[in-house]
């Protein structure tokens, strides 16, 4: 490669830091990046309070695609077995395995721990695991009479449905039929996105399931009934990703792995500004001539951006076409917001036993929460007393309706009267709170965005700009896959390529595009 090239780089978030660390090892280009706010990691960063920590949306660190997997633990490698899925952490005490220690990382606290992975469904006020599974716990919950329905429902489904896939309802029927997914899956879709379901583009759900359906989860578990009992291999390539039993995980939270890759980053030369929003996008001839803070004016030869979609060619000084102005100004976007709450203990466990769950989904509509993480079980080092349980009630909103709108502690004590009432916590064991809100955290799959290949057409055609990310595609990816956008945009400049297709095509087909050619 050219010395003295240097790359622009919009965000801090995995994208944006995937980006500058591949250029930084693999070219001479320098990269600048430039963050909007005053942390490190977007969506994946860590927020910390009086020693605990919160993890916004949860992040399983996995990944199908070998080069993430080898990515992330050149970065941070698997812990010593002490720190490993034998720690035993219980409400009163937590104990460390005294196993000898093999092949110690130099950092004992910069590695990842392998969890395993529990995730159920809060309905009825009682726990279903998820994905479902036809065990004697589950028909006894859902009862003869309604899983009889269900059954019919999916036969009748699998024989007849013959409707064309166009919105989310589409897709959620075919696989499960429809009093499954009136069950299990319609009330938290929609508090999700705040929209129906027959409103919500099937994309979505051939982005984030996949190839997950009833049938699919049947064999996962004979499958798993056949099998000798021993640990899953942590790699689980042929499982699909809803599925999952075992996962890495930063030993204090997303943030950790971010902030090392950014000390990285900038110990090998590359630039972090922090508090830079970007307000100007300068195009000449079909390229991208600098990007305006409101501090100053950075140049490069090439730009990387996981801001927004709407928010870029908002910003974009040159001759846009106004249909693509029109298109990105009317993309959509839902909010998120976390709750976090130390407790004394958790209520529900007098009625199910220790809740060893990652997250719970909150399939009860008569709550606004939509999501529950007991961060304890992602890793026992987000708390800082482990006589306590901390957890994070998760909600999603658009900015400036009731909930956004409503003062801090005003959300907090709705929060805690909503797990009161639906039987998970008591008000009386809240020890401490905080809220943290995260704006367009998730890209919408409707406004716009059966238009959003008109914008794309157009973006494509900047010939050094590249959109990598989930907000910088506008496309609900997980961060392996905002990470595999980066590397193959590093990828075509080192290679010459000039189409954007390579990057497009990540997490829209059935396997992970990287996975389907030499890398």
């Amino acid at each position: 490669m050219t010395n003295n090239k240097t790359a622009i780089i919009i965000g801090a978030g995995p994208a944006g830091l995937t980006a500058a660390y591949e250029l930084l090892t693999r070219t001479d280009i320098k990269p600048i990046i430039l963050e909007a706010s005053g942390d490190i990691g977007g969506i994946s960063k860590t927020v910390r309070y009086k020693g605990n920590r919160i993890d916004i949306g949860g992040h399983r660190f996995f990944s199908k695609s070998d080069r993430v997997m080898n990515w992330w633990l050149q970065i941070m490698p698997i812990g010593a077995p002490s720190e490993q899925v034998r720690i035993s952490y219980q409400r009163k005490e937590r104990t460390l395995s005294v196993a000898a220690e093999q092949n110690t990382p130099k950092n004992p606290d910069l590695v990842m721990l392998i969890r395993d992975r529990l995730s159920r469904i809060y309905y009825q006020r009682k726990l279903f695991l998820y994905p479902l599974t036809m065990s004697v716990s589950t028909i006894s919950k859902l009862g003869l009479l309604r899983l009889c329905r269900i059954m019919v429902s999916y036969g009748c489904t699998r024989a007849f449905y013959r409707k064309q896939e166009k919105t989310l309802e589409d897709f959620f029927i075919k696989r499960f039929g429809k009093v499954l997914y009136k069950t299990f899956f319609k009330d938290y879709t929609e508090k999700v996105w705040g929209k129906p379901c027959n409103e919500i583009d099937a994309a979505w759900g051939h982005q984030r399931i996949k190839k997950l359906s009833v049938s699919k989860t049947i064999k996962h578990a004979l499958k798993k009934m056949a099998a000798p009992k021993k640990p899953a291999d942590i790699h689980q390539k042929e499982t699909e990703t809803s599925l999952i039993e075992r996962f890495l995980y930063p030993k204090y939270g997303p943030g950790q792995l971010w902030e090392e890759v950014a000390d990285r980053i900038k110990a090998m030369g590359g630039e972090i500004h922090m508090h830079q929003e970007v307000k100007g996008i300068h195009l000449e001839d079909g390229r991208v001539t600098g990007v305006e803070t409101a501090a100053q004016r950075f140049e490069g030869d090439y730009c990387f951006s996981t801001m927004p979609v709407k928010d870029l060619v908002a910003a974009m000084k040159g001759p846009v076409p106004q249909r693509v102005r029109d298109i990105a100004a009317g993309l959509e976007y839902r909010d998120f917001v976390t709750i976090g709450l130390l407790l004394d203990k958790l209520v529900i466990e007098q009625q199910h036993g220790l809740i060893k769950d990652n997250w719970i989904y909150i399939q009860e509509n008569d709550v606004k929460v939509g999501r529950l993480q007991i961060f304890n079980n992602w890793s026992p080092f987000m708390v800082s007393d482990p006589d306590r349980v901390w957890i994070g009630l998760e909600y999603f909103c658009n900015e400036g309706d009731e909930l956004w709108a409503m003062d801090d502690q005003r959300f907090i004590n709705f929060g805690i009267d909503e797990l009161h009432k639906i039987g998970i916590i008591r008000r009386e064991h809240v020890r401490d709170s905080t809220i943290v809100r995260m704006k367009k955290t998730y890209p919408a799959y409707f406004g716009t965005y059966q238009q959003f290949d008109e914008l794309r057409e157009y973006t494509d055609t900047v010939r050094n700009l590249f959109l990598v990310g989930r907000n910088g595609m506008h496309k609900y990816n997980n961060a392996d896959h905002s990470m595999l956008t980066a590397m193959t945009a590093v990828d075509n400049i080192i290679q010459g390529v000039a189409s954007r297709d390579n990057i497009w095509g990540i997490n829209t087909e059935q396997e992970y595009h990287e996975e389907k050619q030499a890398v």
